[in-house]
C-alpha cells in the first residue's frame, strides 16, 4: 500500500458526465438509471441500452458492489501514481450489468479477489468526487458474478448470397526493416514495405490506385502520419483512400480495401502499417520528444486514468483474473501460449526474441500486472507491413499464387466497451468470430494454422475459444501444455512467434504469416499442407476476424 494518496490524472467531465462526477459530494453512489425499464447503467448515456427509452436519470444507489474481475499493478505507468495499486472491475449491487472501473483501497492488493463484496469511498478533488472502493465490512461473502451473455440471437443474417469476398485477392506482401529501436523515419519504413509488396505483387506503382491504413494520423509512435504522408512520398494517385481507427480491429483498413476493390472504386490497394513505439519511447525518455500537455483525462481515459488504469495490459488483466476465476484453472494455457510463441520465433530469423522459454522462466518473470508477467506482454518494437488488395480478375496476371479471401468476420455484438459487457474474455473476440463463421461453410475443423492476435496472451486464448477451436473455458485442456498449438499440432498457432516474439506489429504480422504460410513461403516453419488460415487482429474494440485460404 502507498503511504500517500496518488496524484490521479483527473477526468475532464463533459456535457454528459459532469453530473455523475459530482454527485458523490453526499457519499451517495449515484448511476444512470432509465425510468421505463429500471435498468442501471455506466456510463452516462442519454438512450437506455436495454429498451433504448430516453427518460434517463442518475439514481441513487446502495453504494454496494461486488468484484468482478481485477489486476494488481506493479508497472509504474504514471511517476505520480506508485505501484502496486489494484485496478478493478465492480458490478453494483443493484443491476450487475453496470460497473465501473475503480481502485480498491482499504486493504492489501493481495486481499482483493473476483466476488469480494466492497462499498463506495469517494475521493473529493475541488468538485470532483472519485468513486473509490473498499472492503464492504459487513458481508464478507463471496458476492455473485454476472453471467456472460449470450450472443448469437443477435447475429445478422446475410443480406445477400453474393460475397464481396469473392471479387478479390491479397496478391502482395512486403516489410521494411523490423527492430527495437531503429531510430528511422517511420516514413522510410512505410516506403520500404510498400515498395517490397508492391514488387511482390508484380506491379508499379502507378498501378496503386488505392490506400487504406490504421490508425491514419496518430501519435505516440503509431503511424507515420496515414495515406497523406506515403501519398507525399512515394506521389501516388489513388482514386480512394481510407485511414480511421474505428474499423474491425487494425487489418480492418484490409478489409475496407476489400469492399472498395469488390465495389469497382479500384483494382489494386495499398494496405500499410506502420510502427515505431519504441523510437518514440527512446525519444521521449531523452527529452527529445515533447509530450502534449493533457491536464485532464477525456474520451474512454475519463473512465480510466483517474484510477490509473492506463495500459490495455490493465484492462484486459481484470478480464483475464475473471477467467481463471469463473473456470477455476491458473495460468498453465497462458504460459504455453507463450512458449510455443517463442519456440516458433527460434525458427524464424526475423524474429526479434529467438532465445528459448521455458515454462519455469514464464512463471518465473517478474510481473506486469496480474495476472500478467513479461511474458504475457507483447514486443513494442519498430516496423512497417504492407499488403496489396487486388481485384479477382488480375490474380491470374500476377507473378505468385493470390491469397484468398474465404470470409471476413466484422459484426459488432456486445458493447463497444473493455468493463461494460463481456467480462470472462476479451471484448469483441466473440462477435467477429461468429460473423465469420456465417459467411462460410467452413468449420473451425478445417482451419490449418491460427493466426491469432496475441498483444497479450489471453488475447490469443480468447480467440481461440471465440472461434470455436474449442469450448468456453476449455483451452488449457485443449491446448494440452501446448501439444495442440506447436508446429506440428492440431492447429499450429502463430508459427512465426507472434507479437510475444516477433514483435508488436498491430495485426498486419499475422496477415503477412498467413500469405506466407498459404504460398508455401515460411520457410523452416512452414505448416505442412496449410491450405486455410484465420487471422485475427484487435486487442480490444473494435476487432475483426478473416479466412485466408489457398488459391
Amino acid at each position: 500500500m502507498t503511504s500517500s494518496p496518488p496524484e490521479r490524472p483527473l477526468p475532464q467531465p463533459t456535457l454528459g458526465s459532469d453530473e455523475f462526477w459530482q454527485s458523490g459530494a453526499d457519499g451517495v453512489l449515484r448511476i444512470s438509471r432509465c425510468t421505463d425499464c429500471g435498468r442501471y447503467f455506466h456510463p452516462p448515456m442519454p438512450v437506455c441500452p436495454s429498451c433504448r427509452g430516453r427518460s434517463v436519470a442518475l439514481s441513487a444507489t446502495s453504494g454496494r458492489a461486488v468484484v468482478v474481475g481485477f489486476s494488481v499493478n506493479h508497472q509504474s505507468w504514471l511517476p505520480s501514481f506508485p505501484p502496486p495499486y489494484v485496478v478493478a472491475v465492480v458490478a453494483i449491487a443493484e443491476d450487475d450489468r453496470a460497473r465501473l472501473t475503480t481502485n480498491i483501497v482499504g486493504c492489501e492488493p493481495d486481499e482483493v479477489h473476483v466476488g469480494m463484496r466492497v462499498r463506495v469511498r469517494f475521493e473529493r478533488h475541488d468538485d470532483l468526487f472519485l468513486p473509490l472502493f473498499e472492503p464492504d465490512p459487513d458481508d464478507s461473502t463471496p458476492g455473485p458474478l454476472p453471467e456472460p451473455r449470450e450472443i448469437l440471437p443477435d447475429l445478422r443474417p446475410a443480406p445477400s448470397t453474393e460475397k464481396y469476398e469473392d471479387r478479390v485477392a491479397l496478391t502482395g506482401v512486403g516489410r521494411s526493416r523490423i527492430g527495437r529501436r531503429l531510430m528511422v523515419d517511420p516514413v522510410a519504413l512505410t516506403v520500404e514495405a510498400s515498395l517490397a509488396a508492391v514488387a511482390d505483387a508484380g506491379l508499379e506503382l502507378d498501378d496503386i490506385d488505392g490506400l487504406a491504413t490504421y490508425p491514419g494520423p496518430d501519435p505516440g509512435g503509431l503511424s507515420e502520419g496515414g495515406v497523406t504522408a506515403l501519398t507525399e512520398a512515394l506521389q501516388l494517385r489513388p482514386t480512394w483512400v481510407n485511414g480511421a481507427r474505428e474499423t474491425p480491429g487494425q487489418i480492418g483498413s484490409i478489409t475496407s480495401a476489400m469492399l472498395a476493390v469488390a465495389a469497382g472504386l479500384c483494382r489494386h490497394v495499398l494496405c500499410f502499417r506502420t510502427v515505431w513505439e519504441s523510437s518514440h519511447t527512446a525519444l521521449v525518455r531523452a527529452g527529445r520528444w515533447q509530450q502534449p500537455d493533457n491536464s485532464r483525462a477525456t474520451g474512454m481515459f475519463e473512465w480510466r486514468a483517474p484510477f490509473g488504469a492506463v495500459s490495455p495490459a490493465q484492462w484486459i488483466g481484470c478480464n483475464a483474473a475473471h477467467y481463471l476465476h469463473r473456470y477455476g484453472v491458473g495460468r498453465e494455457a497462458l504460459g504455453a501460449i507463450a512458449v510455443t510463441a517463442r519456440q516458433g520465433a527460434e525458427r524464424n530469423p526475423e524474429a526479434l526474441h529467438r532465445d528459448p522459454l521455458t515454462l519455469d522462466e514464464y512463471f518465473d518473470a517478474r510481473v506486469i500486472t496480474t495476472p500478467f508477467g513479461l511474458y504475457d506482454c507483447d514486443v513494442p518494437c519498430d516496423g512497417a507491413i504492407a499488403v496489396i488488395v487486388s481485384a479477382i480478375e488480375t490474380a491470374a496476371d500476377r507473378p505468385k499464387p493470390p491469397v484468398l479471401v474465404e470470409a471476413v468476420g466484422s459484426a459488432i455484438l456486445e458493447r463497444i466497451s473493455w468493463d461494460q459487457d463481456t467480462l470472462a474474455h476479451t471484448p469483441q473476440s466473440r462477435g467477429p468470430s461468429a460473423h465469420v463463421w456465417a459467411r462460410t461453410d467452413r468449420t473451425p475443423s478445417d482451419v490449418d494454422v491460427a493466426l491469432l492476435y496475441d498483444g497479450f496472451t489471453f488475447n490469443a486464448l480468447s480467440w481461440l475459444e471465440g472461434l470455436g477451436f474449442c469450448g468456453r473455458g476449455e483451452a488449457t485442456d485443449f491446448i494440452d501444455g501446448g501439444a495442440t498449438i506447436a508446429l506440428g499440432g492440431a492447429l499450429p498457432l502463430n508459427p512465426h512467434g507472434g507479437q510475444l516474439s516477433a514483435g508488436r506489429l498491430h495485426g498486419f504480422g499475422f496477415v503477412r504469416e498467413a500469405m506466407l504460410q498459404l504460398r508455401d513461403e515460411a520457410s523452416g516453419r512452414q505448416v505442412d499442407g496449410a491450405g486455410l488460415a484465420a487471422v485475427t487482429a484487435g486487442g480490444g474494440v473494435p476487432s475483426g476476424a478473416m479466412l485466408l485460404r489457398r488459391a
